[in-house]
């Protein structure tokens, strides 16, 4: 088959990334072969790039359309427009991605949005839903102006919480304001208690977090992106009779689920309705893929940026 082209680790270029020619996928039976038309960013592809082998293939996130229909028979049939989640390599003019994290696209949603759903919407939709209910509920959520946090925030609204947002700075918070948190706040007080924490940012805000968690609570712990360890006093933890902390990895919570497929399609059926702004802060050509991470590490990009594959 002839090659196809993909952004791949190159620790020599800019970025670390080279545009070179690679073998097309091979999908197995329950995979399907999709002509990729737009992928997102997410902190953990971005970071791994990094210190990545030269050849290493980044990628996730995928809208496009299926070139070939699995093998089995499941899935979506040729030449459906689609959105899904990939083991690896999404960034590329192919992608192989399985069954169960594919979800068909309505006309009216297009690859650019529909590109940012797989992890982050994933993510949020799964954290949210760890609590028993968050209706009525003081829900603080972290790193809120980021790709996760702004889907969680909408969602968590939504189902009738009185969301608190953590953001690093005001301006990042006003757009929050919008989209149904109650407040938005650069820091949380002492004294403020909280039923539901959805956690990102690791370091001290963890350490805050454990110590603001309210007696029967829970706190879902999905990310660090401060790089910080964590330090807390054990006994203003232990205290919080019956509180909790979960550590969230959303691989694992799919595979436990077996719902990717479906989640993805009520996420799709959300933004087509206008329920759900995603916050689309990047939106560029994959040969401008470079400075997209460059940015992105240097968090210059609030919300979710997206590469189209041409």
């Amino acid at each position: 088959m002839d090659a196809i082209r993909a952004l791949v680790a190159d620790p020599t270029a800019p970025g670390r990334l080279a545009m070179r020619e690679v073998e097309p996928p091979s999908p197995s039976a329950h995979e399907a072969l999709v002509a990729v038309e737009a992928v997102s960013l997410n902190r953990g592809e971005v970071r791994a790039l990094q210190s990545a082998d030269d050849g290493w293939r980044p990628g996730w996130d995928l809208a496009g359309t299926i070139m070939h229909a699995a093998a089995d028979g499941t899935g979506p049939p040729e030449g459906t427009r689609v959105v899904g989640l990939a083991a690896f390599g999404a960034w590329a003019e192919q992608a192989a991605v399985a069954t169960e994290l594919l979800a068909p696209l309505p006309a009216r949603v297009d690859a650019v949005a529909a590109a940012t759903l797989p992890v982050a919407g994933l993510t949020a939709l799964r954290a949210v839903e760890m609590a028993d209910t968050v209706e009525n509920r003081a829900v603080l959520v972290t790193g809120a102006s980021g790709g996760v946090g702004r889907i969680a925030v909408q969602l968590a609204a939504q189902l009738g919480a009185d969301v608190t947002a953590l953001v690093s700075s005001e301006q990042r918070g006003q757009p929050l304001l919008a989209l149904g948190a109650a407040r938005a706040l650069t820091a949380v007080p002492d004294d403020a208690t909280f039923d539901v924490i959805l956690e990102s940012v690791g370091g001290d805000v963890l350490g805050n977090a454990l110590h603001s968690i309210g007696h029967g609570g829970l706190i879902v712990s999905f990310g660090n992106s401060s790089g910080a360890p964590s330090t807390f006093d054990v006994s203003l933890f232990y205290r919080r009779g019956g509180a909790r902390l979960y550590a969230f990895a959303l691989r694992n919570e799919l595979a436990r689920s077996g719902s990717g497929a479906l989640d993805l399609a009520r996420l799709v059926g959300m933004v087509a309705d206008n329920h759900l702004d995603v916050g689309i802060e990047r939106d560029a050509p994959w040969e401008e893929a470079a400075s997209v991470v460059d940015s992105f590490l240097r968090r210059e990009i609030a919300g979710k940026a997206v590469l189209r594959i041409s």
